[in-house]
């Protein structure tokens, strides 16, 4: 990103509204640019200003514009256009301010657009639906937990939070729950999200998500739900060769040593031998030695490679 992008996406940043990977260009520019990091810095101040400003409204004002409202409302029913201008009308604001002070006439134009869209009778709308978690890319998913039902619940943030609900038969939890297994900021959802989708393991985006955590998931417990996920798939040659190149690469003793145990099922395979051959020529581990050293000894086979 750009310094002036970086400006631009400030107020989508500070409400978490940017996808994953434009919040991972912007904050990887602000590590590198003083110059944007102070302009953060303003934007949260300005931010934390409106958050603590108070507005006070009269009774009598407050009144009079409820009154107002609901003459205009009823105006509508007699057609769309005539409710579109009416709204318009009632929403137009005049502001005479100084220059400092036209982020405020921009929020509140932001917060009465918000609050318009509420009331808005839903027959106004025409063909327009609201959106919503049809896209899993647009919604971040924070906290995903099993019930003894079978169901499952994900909390999804969007513009706020909804609870959603439903089983892994479900194509609109299964795609959250593809999404949750890949969230880089949460490994605790990752966990989560992994233990239940290890559970489907016949699913062609469900295996591609369980190879994708063995392979890249920086948090080992995300990559021994992935492993529990593969137990029943370790003939598979795709499986197998992930399988081999982990043993090889990962650097937790746990992983390897359960990987181990997956490779040794496949006895007939001779690369198989070859793989623990190598790992016993780089191990340091010495509990990793010793169960590779058993397997290489049960296939017999030599624990050097010649």
């Amino acid at each position: 990103m750009t310094c002036e992008e970086v400006r631009n996406n400030l107020p989508l940043f500070l409400y978490g509204e940017l996808s994953f990977d434009a919040e991972d260009q912007l904050e990887s520019h602000l590590d590198e640019c003083e110059l944007c990091r102070s302009d953060l810095a303003r934007e949260r101040t300005l931010h934390a200003a409106f958050d603590h400003a108070e507005l006070t409204v009269t009774s009598d004002a407050l009144r009079a514009s409820r009154q107002e409202f609901q003459s205009r409302l009823s105006a509508s029913a007699k057609g769309h256009d005539s409710f579109w201008g009416n709204l318009r009308e009632m929403f137009t604001v005049k502001f005479h301010m100084p220059s400092v002070a036209q982020p405020i006439g921009a929020l509140a134009l932001v917060a009465m657009g918000f609050f318009g869209a509420r009331f808005v009778p839903a027959g106004a709308l025409g063909g327009f639906v609201s959106a919503g978690v049809a896209d899993p890319i647009a919604s971040r998913v924070r906290y995903v937990e099993p019930e003894a039902s079978g169901r499952i619940q994900i909390v999804v943030e969007e513009t706020r939070q909804r609870t959603l609900t439903g089983n892994m038969g479900d194509e609109r939890i299964q795609r959250l729950l593809l999404t949750a297994a890949k969230d880089p900021a949460d490994p605790g959802l990752r966990v989560e999200s992994m233990d239940l989708l290890k559970s489907r393991p016949e699913m062609a985006d469900v295996r591609s998500a369980l190879l994708y955590a063995l392979r890249h998931d920086a948090n080992a417990g995300v990559r021994l739900k992935a492993l529990e996920g593969l137990k029943g798939s370790a003939g598979d040659p795709e499986v197998r060769q992930t399988l081999s190149q982990v043993l090889l690469a990962d650097k937790n003793p746990g992983v390897r040593t359960q990987v181990i145990d997956l490779l040794i099922q496949q006895k007939e395979q001779p690369q198989m031998v070859g793989v623990l051959q190598e790992l016993m020529r780089k191990e340091d581990n010495g509990y990793v030695r010793m169960r590779c050293q058993k397997a290489l000894h049960d296939m017999k086979a030599s624990v050097e490679s010649f």
